[in-house]
């Protein structure tokens, strides 16, 4: 995939960000053989440091001239900047992994799950996108089924928590909280309605068809990844009050009938997935339990009484890290394995 090297010079693109932090520790937590690290921001981020491996670094404004002898750049400061700098970070000779939905849907650049479809970086062209993250839980933990008998169709509902906005809706949430709890009026900024102690049916713009553009991310992404363009699918995506982890009640159709104790078993040896459930316990995925780890954590599996081929899952991850960060390290693992 890239020429072996003992190092490698590492830009991260957004690391004041959320997904940018989560990166660079990331970074260290898998012993990425990075040399040197480079965090780029924007010039509001000028001055601000980050640590890697016991260093201090001072964050660089992000330039034109800021990829010049960078192996690998990770991006993840927003469509705008993916769209102006990936191209730039190409030409001057890096592998572009894009956190952002600039090149997602661009036929030409490889929407990548290592665990699901590793094989598409064959064909990159130095760009690579990172898919939603919402996306990226579900299709872990629906591949090894559609691998077994076929997903003819995906029902999904997500619960997604406040960092997919960004550090200043977790802050909002933190305000928001601390005056209603106050007995006082909870001031809005960056949602269109209060947060705390309420679930918004909203995210990102809403399209002329009547859904947000994050639930059609969802539909569009899940088929380039899994392969299948026609897979019929239907999303509806919740911001609830939740600092970290996103949730998915997930209903698929398969064209094989599929008991829940052998779709256990199918999870349970698929890599990248914990299963967890045990309802007589009280046992299921819970986001608090999920938050700070790497798998894609399954519970609540059960078989769907309404059709003769069906399941209902609950799928619980940790947006920042397998969501987000972790999934693009693990793409630039690849990359140079």
């Amino acid at each position: 995939m890239m020429k072996k090297k003992s190092a490698y010079t590492v830009a991260v693109v957004g690391a004041t960000g959320a997904v940018g932090t989560e990166m660079i520790q990331v970074l260290e937590e898998r012993d990425f053989p990075v040399g040197e690290l480079i965090p780029l921001a924007s010039a509001r981020s000028e001055g601000n440091e980050v640590t890697f491996r016991g260093e201090t670094l001072h964050v660089k404004v992000l330039e034109h001239n800021s990829f010049e002898g960078v192996d690998v750049a990770l991006f993840s400061a927003g469509a705008g900047i993916s769209k102006e700098f990936g191209p730039i970070a190409v030409k001057a000779g890096a592998v572009v992994v894009d956190n952002s939905s600039a090149w997602r849907m661009d036929p030409k650049v490889p929407l990548v799950v290592p665990e699901v479809n590793v094989h598409a970086l064959s064909g990159h062209q130095g760009l690579i996108a990172n898919p939603n993250c919402s996306t990226i839980q579900m299709v872990v933990a629906l591949k090894p089924l559609h691998d077994a008998v076929r997903i003819k169709r995906i029902i999904v509902t997500t619960f997604q928590s406040v960092s997919g906005t960004g550090k200043d809706a977790m802050e909002e949430l933190v305000e928001q909280s601390r005056q209603l709890l106050s007995f006082g009026e909870a001031k809005v900024a960056v949602y269109p309605h209060q947060i705390a102690f309420n679930c918004l049916p909203h995210i990102d713009d809403f399209l002329p068809n009547g859904y947000t553009k994050e639930e059609m991310k969802m539909v569009n992404e899940t088929r380039k990844i899994l392969g299948e363009l026609s897979l019929p699918i239907t999303a509806t995506t919740v911001r609830v009050p939740v600092f970290i982890c996103h949730a998915e009640s997930v209903n698929i159709e398969t064209e094989q009938k599929l008991s829940a104790n052998d779709a256990r078993a199918i999870l349970a040896a698929a890599p990248g997935i914990q299963v967890y459930d045990d309802p007589g316990r009280n046992l299921y995925p819970l986001p608090i339990d999920v938050a700070g780890t790497d798998a894609v954590f399954v519970g609540r599996v059960r078989e769907d009484e309404s059709v003769p081929n069906g399941l209902n899952v609950w799928i619980v991850a940790d947006n920042l890290r397998k969501g987000a960060a972790l999934n693009a390290v693990q793409i630039a693992e690849e990359l140079i394995r």
